[in-house]
């Protein structure tokens, strides 16, 4: 038991004991926020980031339609049972990991080419940033060379932009009217292509390789050449140098 001056009167120092003073300290705490994450909430977000960045990391590998549930947790270093409380599948959680990243770096993308206003200027500006990703951002590149085509499926990120600007370049008249999903194939597997070669042979891997690349599917989709060569060659705007 402890004294309680509070209580003090004419001489008698009464006592409570440390359960009551902790009941007393409670009962004047300030209240909780309730908007602010609990240690619970804040765990499970830590086990679920694990998994996807596992996920992230698998399908950079190659390994995202292979890898089983035992090696994603693994990888994430946690428990086998946690997985279900997260995701219902490893479809789900690579699905989920590849809209976020692909969407992260679209909005990059989207950042880079803000000030831009011409079409074809915007997917130049787009494409090139994209192609130099093998050096600036290469577990960036990793990812998009091992989700491959794969890619064209997804709702957001890197393929729903390529295949908006290139119908807002066609709308525009920059483009030919040939068909955009065809388009938006040709582009993808030439950035594929492209980042793959980086990764097998960097040493033959320039900025001016980027561009040259650039240049030509520019002019597959009906850019002219004098038109496309200088698009090709454009400074790229400071935010897209990463």
């Amino acid at each position: 038991m402890i004294p309680c001056p509070a209580l003090q009167v004419r001489g008698v120092t009464p006592t409570v004991s440390m359960r009551e003073v902790k009941e007393a300290l409670m009962a004047n705490a300030a209240p909780s926020d309730p908007t602010r994450p609990s240690r619970l909430d804040r765990r499970k977000a830590r086990t679920r980031q694990a998994l996807i960045d596992a996920a992230v990391e698998l399908i950079a590998a190659g390994r995202g339609d292979r890898a089983s549930i035992q090696e994603i947790t693994e990888a994430a270093d946690i428990g086998f049972g946690s997985f279900y409380n997260h995701f219902q599948s490893k479809d789900e959680l690579f699905a989920t990991a590849s809209a976020e990243v692909l969407e992260r770096w679209g909005q990059m993308i989207d950042r880079a080419c803000g000030e831009v206003f011409d079409p074809a200027e915007v997917f130049a500006v787009s494409f090139r940033i994209s192609g130099r990703l093998g050096w600036t951002h290469p577990g960036m590149a990793r990812f998009i060379t091992g989700s491959g085509l794969g890619l064209l499926d997804a709702r957001t990120g890197l393929a729903p932009r390529a295949l908006r600007d290139i119908r807002a370049g066609q709308k525009a008249g920059c483009f030919a009217a040939l068909d955009a999903d065809v388009a938006l194939c040709a582009v993808a597997g030439g950035l594929i292509g492209l980042l793959r070669l980086c990764q097998d042979h960097p040493e033959r891997m320039h900025e001016h390789v980027v561009d040259q690349l650039a240049e030509a599917i520019l002019r597959l989709l009906g850019v002219p050449a004098g038109e496309a060569a200088r698009l090709a060659t454009l400074p790229i705007p400071e935010q897209g140098r990463w």
